[in-house]
């Protein structure tokens, strides 16, 4: 098990979030069915297809490399209202790692900790809006105090994992406050919201990155 990211650990992330999101992107569309325009899944599919074809024309030269390469697809490529969200995301995790030659715990919570800013800055969104903010804050409150603790990667990684996932969860019980989902009303209630689900996918395909 990894107590640092190397450049293929990275790699090997951001190529197994995007098998992840593949395996999930009718689940996900049909999330976003009953509280968005119902193209979020295809568009997420559809983008980091892109961003996979991209990073196979890049050397990974730094930890920073896969995230730079996704979150500019992202920004250039993606549809919807979440694609340029994500893509400011992923970018934050690059200028984190862009002069680095492994990514630490410390490194990872600085990058959520900026993501979750970035977003929720541009997105207008705040925890208990039912947007990806619910899952990115628990994931940064969890590294954060695991930096704090003194933890190793892999236990951090897993805590944050935990706390994305619980959050992504808890936004089924949440009525929509930002985008198409606050004119849908209780009608999305029991379903969890794409965005925060996606993050969720994200930390948990770290973990298997950190641990395979």
């Amino acid at each position: 098990m990894a107590e640092q990211l190397s450049p293929s650990h990275v790699e090997r992330w951001v190529h197994g979030f995007v098998d992840t999101v593949e395996e999930s992107g009718e689940y996900l569309t049909d999330l976003d069915r009953r509280s968005g325009d119902g193209d979020f899944g295809t568009n997420m599919v559809t983008a980091l297809r892109r961003a996979r074809r991209a990073m196979a024309g890049v050397e990974a030269t730094t930890v920073g490399v896969p995230f730079q390469v996704t979150g500019e697809t992202f920004l250039a490529h993606s549809g919807g209202t979440s694609g340029p969200l994500f893509g400011m995301w992923f970018r934050d995790f690059g200028k984190v790692g862009a002069d680095a030659g492994a990514l630490t715990l410390a490194m990872l919570a600085e990058a959520t900790e900026n993501g979750w800013a970035t977003v929720a800055r541009l997105g207008s969104a705040e925890v208990g809006d039912r947007t990806m903010v619910d899952a990115i804050a628990p994931a940064s409150v969890a590294l954060n105090k695991a930096v704090g603790d003194g933890s190793g990667l892999v236990e951090g990684l897993r805590s944050a994992a935990e706390a994305a996932r619980v959050g992504a969860e808890g936004t089924s019980e949440l009525l929509g406050r930002r985008g198409r989902t606050s004119y849908v009303g209780e009608s999305a209630l029991g379903s969890p919201d794409p965005g925060a689900v996606t993050i969720a996918l994200f930390y948990r395909a770290a973990v298997e990155s950190a641990t395979a």
